[in-house]
């Protein structure tokens, strides 16, 4: 029996309208994401091994490390224990001003981070609001940890409750409904029953705010004051490199920001890598 030539040149032109978006697809992640990376890699390493380890060494790209781990090592536990609870707020719960929250949980992602660090000058600095204050007893926010730790804590702190948001709308509240029916109290809820069923977004929100933290320039560069060896951190510290001319230097602590993000890359997709293989297939008809 013939088939259907109409059938089949749809079949044909389907096939090749995949193969032409799967090839389009591949050619702007090589332009767009892959050759840059090549390149942050191959420049770093232009100089030879040696080279690249001595620039690692030094003590103000150690510092600089360190300043960006400890920001991220703080903003981060912070930015989950808000994203569980707004989350869990906004999913649970019917108030006034839910829409006007989930606003205001967004703004990062539609507000520059530079008017944001902008922002904490403002407030903090020596002509602003609280800055005064500050300064009669001694506190120190600006061109400190503190003032550092605020903005990277404002540029963050959406991922983890974005992600765990349409998670537990999905979800509904059945299941905690019932384990209240049966005498649970608040915490066996949330560790025997919320909790299970949100740790795959809680990770991937954690990977998300950590690599942003870690990556952060345009908020910190205003509060922080680039004191070097103080308040630079990886990121200021490439564009130091750079304005040093020492551009190989400058790749060098870049491929370290690069390899940060594809590990967090990685363990994501392990993550979901398991977490596919573990949920059940759908019986067949």
């Amino acid at each position: 029996m013939s088939q259907n030539p109409k059938r089949l040149h749809t079949a044909w032109h389907n096939r090749l309208l995949r193969i032409v978006l799967v090839i389009a697809a591949a050619l702007v992640a090589l332009l767009f994401l892959l050759l840059p990376l090549a390149v942050v890699f191959v420049e770093a390493l232009s100089k030879g091994l040696q080279f690249y380890f001595q620039q690692i060494a030094k003590p103000d790209t150690v510092s600089a490390i360190k300043l960006s781990i400890k920001l991220a090592l703080v903003a981060v536990p912070l930015n989950m224990i808000f994203g569980i609870a707004a989350a869990w707020v906004i999913t649970k719960f019917e108030f006034r001003g839910k829409r006007l929250l989930i606003s205001f949980i967004d703004l990062p992602f539609t507000v520059a981070p530079v008017i944001s660090g902008l922002v904490w000058v403002l407030i903090f600095g020596m002509q602003g609001w609280l800055g005064p204050f500050f300064r009669a007893h001694n506190i120190e926010i600006l061109f400190a940890f503190p003032g550092m730790l605020l903005a990277i804590l404002f540029v963050t702190f959406p991922f983890v409750a974005r992600e765990l948001i349409p998670l537990m709308q999905q979800q509904g509240t059945e299941e905690e409904e019932a384990a209240v029916s049966l005498g649970a109290n608040f915490r066996q809820v949330f560790f025997r029953v919320t909790l299970p069923n949100i740790k795959i977004g809680l990770v991937y929100g954690i990977l998300l705010s950590n690599a942003r933290a870690l990556g952060e320039f345009g908020a910190i560069s205003l509060v922080s004051g680039m004191l070097r060896g103080s308040t630079v951190t990886m990121p200021l510290e490439v564009e130091i490199l750079f304005n040093e001319y020492n551009a190989a230097g400058a790749f060098v602590v870049a491929s370290l920001l690069s390899l940060s993000a594809l590990l967090t890359l990685l363990v994501r997709s392990l993550l979901e890598y398991r977490h596919n293989r573990r949920q059940p297939e759908l019986p067949s008809e």
